[in-house]
């Protein structure tokens, strides 16, 4: 049987967080009314004459200065033609042959080897309409609102080999966007998404296989999933004496499947030419020097900085910088004076939970990163334990206070006091003689169940240090 290697480029579209649309003025509220967000540019009627937003033009180049991409000191929109019942007026304004962003690269790391993926370009485009269909009354529904939302669509080389490798090339992007502040990449509200090129050919054979297109992948599940289903499909298909056939392809989540679309059209299907309705764009080098200056620290160096600054694990540093809102709550609270790996510890465990809990998004924490450094601080001078911890930070999800005044209220102080632990300390060991037992023949989990149940007599305010010494000294 022959074997096959998987050869995968991706196209990523990147919505822009600008507060109108490409060419007009239009809001780009995600969730607003039916219809309630469209203008004549939006669907481009007669005499109606758009004009290029310029953030989207500094949003671009910050991505592409962000990807290691040479910006383009001219560039110019394109007309892409094509019919889809989504463009209503029938072509999309697009970029063909001078992107704004060309020849970058992204590191990416997936099953703990390191690779290179070129981008080839990064270029601007509006996004179409949207779609409802009712299978029922056999009626589709069409909304103006995303017309003209200000894209980017990166476009890779084909360098991936395997779904880990794109999904952690997405990521990086993802990441990245997120962190320099051109998108939110809410790949539930279409924010991010992306479309798989995907091709197979047997081990050792230099050419190129014949590739397919799924469309619209807006999830990493589905990504992985879908390159998955497609690269069994495609090696079957030969396995078999098949032929693939270039095509489009969509997936369907639910069932597990890929299915065909469309024939994929060629470039010269789409019959590009100049956008006559714009002008050039010019960025002067001094403008796109000013730009580069103002990124921010960028994931790869801040992941870096976390190890060997913070002495945090790579997993950790890899958790946290892909949330850059927790990233950035991190850099604040260690800067207010909390502990590196205790204030991790609460932004990948706790705060996460309770924000879920209280359906609010990582942007949204309702104390400041002083609170949490203020916190910290009290658990490791044991005026709280780490439970008690654990509960001053739910009650700071509810209520306005500090720390020591959610603490005070409650009557949450530690108990440090040598004849009170003593007494829970010997109730704990005369109700389980069995773990006291256990302990004393060389099981040592059996301490951390005594432990467990002084705290438990205690509230969870027994100082945790004093308990582990009085019960060691106790059953030694």
């Amino acid at each position: 049987m022959t074997a096959y290697e998987t050869v995968i480029g991706l196209e990523i579209h990147v919505e822009l967080a600008t507060k109108s649309k490409i060419f007009c003025s239009c809001s780009t509220t995600f969730g607003a009314d039916v219809n309630t967000q469209g203008c004549p540019v939006c669907l481009g009627l007669p005499g109606a004459l758009p004009v290029i937003n310029e953030k989207v033009v500094e949003f671009a180049a910050k991505a592409g200065l962000a990807t290691n991409c040479r910006v383009a000191n001219y560039c110019k929109m394109d007309r892409k033609n094509y019919f889809y019942p989504d463009l209503p007026k029938a072509y999309q304004i697009s970029q063909y042959d001078l992107p704004i962003c060309e020849d970058g690269w992204l590191d990416i790391e997936a099953d703990g080897t390191g690779k290179r993926v070129g981008i080839i370009r990064i270029h601007m485009e509006e996004d179409a309409g949207k779609l409802t269909h009712n299978d029922k009354t056999g009626h589709s529904y069409f909304d103006v609102n995303r017309c003209g939302v200000p894209l980017l669509e990166i476009v890779t080389q084909p360098h991936m080999n395997s779904a880990a490798e794109a999904k952690a090339m997405l990521e990086n992007i993802k990441e990245i966007m997120e962190t320099i502040g051109v998108s939110d990449c809410k790949m539930e509200e279409g924010s991010l998404r992306c479309d798989v090129n995907l091709s197979v050919r047997p081990i050792g054979q230099e050419a190129f296989g014949t590739r397919t297109e799924t469309k619209n992948l807006n999830s990493f599940r589905s990504v992985v999933n879908s390159i998955s289903f497609e690269e069994k499909r495609q090696i079957r298909v030969l396995e078999t004496g098949g032929k693939i056939i270039q095509e489009t392809r969509r997936w369907d989540d639910e069932l597990g499947v890929g299915y065909s679309m469309r024939s994929k059209e060629n470039e010269q299907d789409y019959r590009y030419f100049p956008e006559p309705d714009l002008v050039p764009i010019v960025l002067p080098q001094e403008k796109i020097d000013a730009l580069k200056e103002s990124l921010p620290e960028l994931p790869a160096i801040r992941r870096n900085r976390y190890k060997t600054v913070y002495g945090l694990s790579d997993a950790d540093a890899r958790q946290l910088v892909f949330v850059p809102a927790f990233a950035n709550f991190l850099d604040e609270a260690i800067a207010a004076g909390a502990t590196p790996k205790a204030a991790a510890n609460f932004l990948m465990v706790g705060i996460p939970f309770l924000l879920k809990e209280n359906n609010l998004t990582e942007n949204q924490i309702p104390f400041s990163p002083a609170i949490l450094a203020e916190l910290i601080a009290l658990i490791e001078n044991n005026t709280i334990s780490s439970s008690i911890g654990s509960q001053v930070l739910a009650e700071l999800f509810s209520q306005k206070a500090s720390p020591k005044e959610i603490i005070e209220a409650k009557g949450w102080s530690q108990v440090s006091d040598t004849g009170l632990i003593s007494q829970a300390v010997a109730a704990a060991i005369a109700e389980n003689p069995q773990s006291a037992a256990d302990y004393k023949s060389g099981k040592g989990q059996a301490l951390g169940f005594l432990v467990g149940q002084v705290m438990r007599a205690t509230g969870g305010k027994a100082n945790p240090k004093m308990v582990n010494e009085e019960l060691k000294k106790r059953l030694s």
